[in-house]
């Protein structure tokens, strides 16, 4: 099993599917999550070609992307194709399973220490100076508000009632954003969610401070 040979390949594969997003889901941004489960993979010796593999394909599938949704799983299609092991693959769609997060009431604790890694790192590029840039590219692309004061962030209590809210972005940071650091798995992803998470909050605190200017 050419485990590089797989890895690169598919890297190329996603690459051609995400080239064109516009909602912050695009081919950088699994780029960078991709590069940082390497380096948090690394840091707490977790197996690389899984952690690599999930990496490139935790959106292919993701719920939030109407467009890239099929029948059946394409990552798991993909895989087949490349001739991957049948267990490698249920590894693989498992850790993919875990990385999402599902609403502030819902617990996304992962079961191994692979999907640990690639949770924190796509977690990572959803916080900071990148992950604010992708939030409100996010809501651009699903028509939201940026702010409404009368409309107040909501601790989503399940998965269902996560997916179907249309909150302005910047409920999104209380809802989400400002919950990770505190939900992150691995010393190394801890550590790198710090410095992020102070600049979110700077920026927030200049946000409603130009805001209540008016």
């Amino acid at each position: 099993m050419d485990k590089v040979v797989y890895v690169q390949e598919t890297a190329i594969y996603v690459r051609l599917q995400f080239e064109q997003d516009a909602s912050g889901h695009d081919w950088w941004h699994i780029h960078r999550v991709w590069q940082l489960a390497i380096k948090i993979a690394k840091h707490e010796h977790a197996d690389l070609f899984l952690v690599e593999m999930a990496a490139l394909l935790h959106d292919l599938d993701d719920w939030k992307l109407s467009e890239h949704q099929h029948n059946g799983s394409r990552s798991e299609k993909w895989m087949t194709k490349l001739g991957i092991p049948p267990d490698y693959i249920n590894k693989i769609e498992h850790i993919i399973s875990e990385v999402s997060f599902k609403g502030a009431g819902v617990d996304t604790t992962p079961t191994s220490l692979e999907a640990q890694v690639v949770q924190d790192a796509d977690r990572l590029d959803a916080m900071g100076a990148i992950g604010i840039a992708r939030t409100f590219a996010y809501g651009g692309n699903r028509n939201r508000q940026i702010y409404d004061p009368e409309i107040k962030p909501e601790m989503h209590i399940d998965f269902e009632s996560y997916k179907k809210t249309n909150a302005p972005t910047i409920n999104h940071f209380y809802e989400k954003l400002l919950l990770l650091k505190d939900r992150m798995n691995t010393a190394y992803g801890k550590k790198l969610a710090d410095e992020r998470h102070r600049f979110m909050k700077l920026y927030l605190d200049q946000f409603f401070k130009e805001w209540n200017l008016n």
